[in-house]
This record gives C-alpha cells, structure tokens and sequence, in this order.
C-alpha cells in the first residue's frame, strides 16, 4: 500500500475529471474506535463536509456500516445519502430501498447464540453484546487482561457449533467479533452494485467508486473494487486489499476536504 498522500498530483487528477461515489465505513473510519459504539460521535466539521458532498451534482455519497440501519442514520444524521447497514444486508436512500430476506430458521440462529452469550459472559465484566438483528457484535474493549481467557474460551464454545456446520461466518476486527448469517452478500457486493447503478446513470467510464474502510469486512470491498477505482485502508500499514493507506479518521477528514474543494470549485 502506498500513502495517499504522497500521490497527491495524481490523486487530484483523478478526482477533478470524474464523478465519485464516495462510501465509506464509520466506525474507524469516520470516527474514532471508541469504548462503546454509542461514544463515537461524527466530528463537526467531517459532518458538514458530508453533509457538503451530499449536495454536490458530481459526488455519491454512501455509508456502509456494520451498524444496523436505524443506528447509522441516527449516528449520521444527514438526509438523500445512501445508507447501508449490517454489513450490506440492510440498504437505504434515495430511490433505493431494500432488505435481505432472511429464514426465520436464520434469524433464529442469531437469537439463541445472544441468548447463550448473555447468559454464559453474564459474570465477565466490560463484554457489549449488540444484537443488530442480521449480525452480531461482540465488544471487548473493556474486558480485563486476566479475563480474556474465559472470554475467548466461552466464544469458541458457543460460537464453534454453529460456525463448523456453517449456520453463520466469523470474522475478528479490532476488539471484536462479527458474526455473520452465511448469506452470498457484503460490504464488496454492495459496493459493485451500487457502482453498476451509479454507472448505469452517469456512464461508465465517467464514474470513479472511492472506497474508504478500516476493518477486516472492508476487505471484501477492497478486492471488489481493485482497480476500478481507489481503495483506502484507514490505519498504520498492513497487509490489505486496499491500494493505499490514510493513517487516522482526521486524515479521512482531509480527504474529504479536498474532494469537497475539488467538487465545489
């Protein structure tokens, strides 16, 4: 990966001559990973140079979250953007409105893994369990040194069954698990299919899809998107999909400043 700001001439180049959809993560991305997902306010000023390029003719705006639906548009806030929730399965915006359908016998699966969660780290203090409806969250942030061993132990003892006859996927991120319904959709289908849209509206070859993510579901965007367009990973180096790398959410922020300039000017 290289630093996307060291490639500053080309970058500007690029974005002045196409129309961009712009997506991105929140948590990590936008904002700080905080101690629990409500604590991770949008800044100020990110929020209006949001709220900014969702008024631009030349940009597409579109927030893909693990975050339930109804909990990203509370955290953003801001209207006629597109809106993607857990992990892709939830969508929202302008002319747009959809909802994996999922079994009964599926959304059962996530219940009773909460359930047994709840019940089996009742005694572990500092573990957010967040029942998104289509996924799970398991936060361990504030979980104690000399009480990660039983955590990670009760993990594997509820979540192995259910992961080894492949009722649901897996994935660790920073300081917590994802568990996924084993559904053909994420945060890469998504973004390919909101870039077919956007391209069947504008033109193909006058659409430029700028992903920007900092997590492990990020990656299925980034091979998703690889050379069709820019890929940021947000973070200290490390071996990713993306093409480039922003080092923080403040980074991201200035970002979205010269897009803003360059799509206002």
């Amino acid at each position: 990966m290289e630093y996307l700001f060291s490639r500053l001439k080309k970058l500007k180049e690029l974005l002045s001559h196409k129309f961009i959809l712009l997506l991105l993560d929140y948590d990590g991305t936008l904002v700080k990973i905080m101690e629990t997902p409500g604590k991770a306010v949008i800044p100020k000023e990110t929020k209006e140079l949001l709220q900014k390029l969702s008024r631009s003719f030349y940009c597409k705006l579109g927030i893909i979250s693990g975050r339930s639906l109804q909990d990203i548009k509370k955290m953003i806030g801001i209207k006629n953007i597109i809106y993607s929730g857990n992990h892709g399965l939830e969508l929202e915006g302008p002319k747009i409105k959809s909802q994996t359908q999922v079994s009964l016998e599926m959304k059962a699966v996530i219940k009773n893994i909460v359930k047994e969660l709840q019940e089996k780290l009742s005694g572990i203090k500092g573990v957010l369990i967040e029942d998104k409806g289509f996924t799970l969250s398991i936060h361990y942030r504030r979980v104690g040194e000399k009480d990660l061993p039983v955590f990670e132990k009760i993990i594997q003892e509820v979540v192995r069954p259910y992961a080894i006859r492949d009722k649901i996927k897996v994935d660790s991120g920073k300081k917590v698990y994802e568990i996924k319904l084993p559904l053909q959709w994420d945060k890469g289908k998504i973004a390919l299919w909101l870039m077919a849209r956007q391209q069947f509206a504008a033109g193909e070859e006058q659409v430029l899809p700028v992903y920007i993510g900092d997590d492990a579901t990020d990656e299925d965007a980034f091979r998703a998107l690889k050379s069709k367009g820019i890929t940021v990973f947000v973070g200290e180096p490390q071996d990713s999909q993306a093409d480039y790398y922003l080092k923080d959410p403040e980074e991201v922020t200035k970002l979205l400043r010269l897009i803003s300039d360059l799509k206002h000017n």
